[in-house]
């Protein structure tokens, strides 16, 4: 049996909602996984959350950056905020986002791409920077969007710098309506996917393991009902599941669109904008998500093995 801490419990507790004793319970029946202990709670419904909560974030910085038709977003990882707050770190987060507009949204490609005008490349900038401050750094993730018309809008929730924060955001609208009311209305949905946090965009974009994992913890949760029954509750819980974590169906946070899901406020703003609008992609990247911080010196080390 697994040893299970008061911290493996807390850390249950605060992503569920549910008693200690429960969260210990569920811990013992997982063998301490976490992810299934979170699901052995909503089997038996003793789960308060729907869906799983956030980890705790690692240190850092999320950058995003925007050229025209081309937009990208980074996470860089660093030990402590310390250093996130460093001139030398921002400044190397803001330019390695601009280097990524140039690259195919991959990591590798980041690494090897060269600073404009100069020899060095970013993994080399990085080590350097490494070497100065004395704290190990990684380039966990990037992406990138394109988009052949429309706007990529981007948003930094409680930015440090612009362009700089703990939670960054891009959503791409594809249309060929006007392009001020367009950045205006990505904007504002970008604020409610940085809000929100929703998993993709529609129901056909989550994977299909995802969907089934939903309809087994529904299956469990609902046993003993006939057959039919079950499948109809299966069905009802997936529409339920599907408003409450795709985008395009969550109610809107924005105080303009209140009471609309994203659809609807996409549907009513192709009038004014004077062309269809198609929400084609997001990317959110909050600091640390999906990063167990550990307690000591290894933590630098699981940082750097994520990146991978």
């Amino acid at each position: 049996m697994a040893n299970i801490s008061a911290a493996m419990v807390k850390e249950l507790r605060e992503k569920t909602g549910a008693g200690m004793m429960d969260c210990k319970q569920a811990l013992n029946e997982a063998n301490g996984d976490m992810e299934a202990a979170v699901d052995w709670l909503r089997k038996k419904g003793l789960s308060k959350a729907a869906k799983k909560a956030g980890r705790v974030a690692a240190e850092g910085l999320v950058a995003v950056e925007s050229a025209g038709h081309h937009a990208a977003i980074l996470e860089v990882n660093s030990e402590t905020d310390f250093v996130a707050r460093n001139d030398q770190f921002q400044a190397f987060a803001r330019e390695a986002a601009k280097v990524a507009l140039m690259g195919d949204g991959s990591i590798p490609s980041l690494e090897a791409a060269h600073f404009p005008g100069e020899k060095t490349t970013v993994k080399d900038r990085l080590q350097e920077l490494i070497a100065t401050i004395g704290e190990n750094m990684t380039l966990r993730r990037v992406d990138k969007i394109e988009l052949k018309q429309g706007v990529i809008a981007s948003y930094i929730h409680s930015p440090i710098r612009e362009g700089l924060g703990k939670i960054g955001v891009l959503v791409a609208l594809e249309s060929k309506g006007d392009v001020d009311l367009l950045s205006t209305l990505g904007r504002q949905i970008a604020m409610h996917v940085s809000a929100m946090n929703p998993v993709a965009v529609d129901g056909e974009s989550i994977p299909a393991d995802v969907i089934e994992r939903e309809k087994q913890i529904l299956r469990e949760k609902n046993a003993g009902k006939p057959a039919n029954v079950l499948e109809k509750i299966v069905e009802s819980g997936l529409k339920s599941y599907y408003k409450e974590v795709t985008l395009l169906e969550q109610p809107s946070v924005h105080p303009d669109h209140a009471g609309k899901s994203i659809a609807q406020v996409l549907k009513e703003a192709e009038g004014k904008a004077g062309g269809p609008i198609k929400l084609t992609r997001f990317v959110r990247y909050g600091l640390g998500d999906g990063i167990e911080k550990g307690e000591g010196p290894d933590f630098a080390t699981e940082v750097a093995s994520m990146a991978r």
